[in-house]
């Protein structure tokens, strides 16, 4: 949880704060805080409601376990809890909805953990230990000093290009095959399909830094991402379509910027109308992944944000990929005269494989998990490329058990070279 933070307020905190609604779940928390030698008089009556009222004026403690039985809309109610609880209280609630989405919807909103009622000492106490352990340890995605941050921005040229699953495809390959902590930000607001090609609820952290940016820092980061592996989280959202987000960009760049201190790699899809609306979230972009097709429309708009990137974002390094190529007999356009209209060679070839995206789809998992050589390659190869564009390397090894996806990834000059002269 987190709140504009008060230095005078936090060294006054409390280890620990419950907000209970009956008498038998203080009957069974008042014994287990005394094991952790807290104040059995902090198991307060009043629930979520009382929560909010009394944090608003006194300080928050280290540990908050509020009841949420009463609350007829626990998430909004959880969301009026975030904005007076200082920052690196961990929350755990408890409630006797028995639902998996809305659980998955309170943790991804900011709560350690949710306790269904009735529920056991021995799994209060097991929640508590996890809470210490939150508060004590290290960061689980604290970046490697030994890595310099790889961002990648993601832009379909055209709707329809592929581009997102792309974006979801290199961000779990940098992550699983890589081994890079990656961030994926989604910056589709309301159709956003980051977080579905994972199936993973996108849970509310976009629009709640959308709504409010004075929340955004690196607590903000690890509670509001959802974790879909050990190295690969997401920031997505499906906002309602009938509510416009009203933002300057402020803090979509701040969360790029919070996420360069919390992973190694963060990957951006980033819809090409926030290229117009907001031109400056790829000013730190070290990679500008475009994503094109062979059609006639496609064509128009490549040349016309090859030309944007290179006014606006000169410092990113352009990797166009053709995405979902069918037989050349096929193609409205081909590629050598695509190549030509937009005056640079295509450097990744993704070849159609209907199946291989409809399994994918079927199974919650992104293109490159799993994915045929054919498709594997080039997406291997594009993560080598993004990777070297930063720290220089020439050859890149994308690892799976002891292998690459590809063997040994070859020389990226090579391969750019051998692009070119085909």
């Amino acid at each position: 949880m987190n709140a504009p933070f008060n230095s005078a307020r936090a060294a006054l905190r409390d280890p620990f704060t419950a907000f209970v609604c009956d008498d038998s779940t203080a009957d069974i928390l008042r014994p287990v805080a005394v094991e952790h030698g807290w104040a059995p008089e902090k198991v307060n009556k009043g629930g979520l409601r009382n929560a909010v009222q009394s944090l608003s004026v006194s300080a928050s403690p280290h540990i908050l376990f509020v009841d949420l039985s009463e609350s007829g809309d626990p998430l909004n109610d959880i969301n009026a809890l975030a904005e007076v609880c200082e920052p690196g209280t961990v929350v755990i609630a408890a409630g006797q909805v028995n639902d998996v989405r809305l659980y998955r919807d309170l943790v991804a909103s900011g709560i350690q953990d949710y306790l269904l009622k009735p529920f056991s000492a021995d799994q209060l106490r097991d929640a508590f230990a996890n809470a210490q352990m939150t508060i004590s340890g290290p960061r689980t995605n604290e970046p490697s000093l030994e890595r310099p941050h790889v961002v990648a921005a993601v832009i379909g040229v055209r709707g329809g290009v592929g581009a997102s699953s792309i974006a979801s495809s290199v961000a779990w390959l940098m992550g699983d095959k890589a081994g890079r902590t990656t961030a994926l930000l989604d910056l589709d607001i309301h159709f956003g399909t980051g977080a579905l090609s994972l199936d993973l609820e996108p849970g509310r952290g976009l629009t709640d830094a959308i709504e409010n940016p004075s929340r955004i820092d690196g607590l903000f980061i690890e509670r509001a991402m959802v974790r879909a592996n050990d190295k690969l989280s997401v920031l997505s959202a499906e906002a309602p379509i009938n509510q416009p987000m009203m933002t300057d960009g402020a803090a979509l760049y701040q969360l790029q910027d919070e996420m360069r201190g919390a992973f190694e790699t963060t990957v951006i899809d980033l819809p090409r109308s926030m290229l117009v609306q907001h031109p400056h979230l790829v000013n730190d972009a070290h990679v500008a992944i475009v994503v094109v097709e062979f059609t006639l429309a496609a064509t128009r708009d490549a040349i016309r944000i090859l030309s944007w990137l290179k006014a606006n974002a000169p410092q990113a390094k352009v990797i166009v990929v053709a995405n979902k190529v069918a037989p050349a007999a096929v193609q409205e356009i081909s590629r050598k005269d695509f190549e030509k209209s937009i005056e640079r060679p295509v450097d990744i070839v993704i070849p159609l494989d209907p199946k291989a995206a409809a399994n994918a789809a079927k199974l919650g998992q992104p293109l490159g998990k799993g994915a045929n050589p054919k498709i594997a390659q080039p997406l291997g190869q594009l993560v080598a490329m993004s990777v070297a564009a930063v720290d220089g390397q020439e050859n890149v090894e994308v690892s799976d058990s002891g292998s690459s996806l590809m063997g040994k990834l070859g020389n990226i000059k090579a391969f750019v070279g051998r692009k070119k002269a085909a």
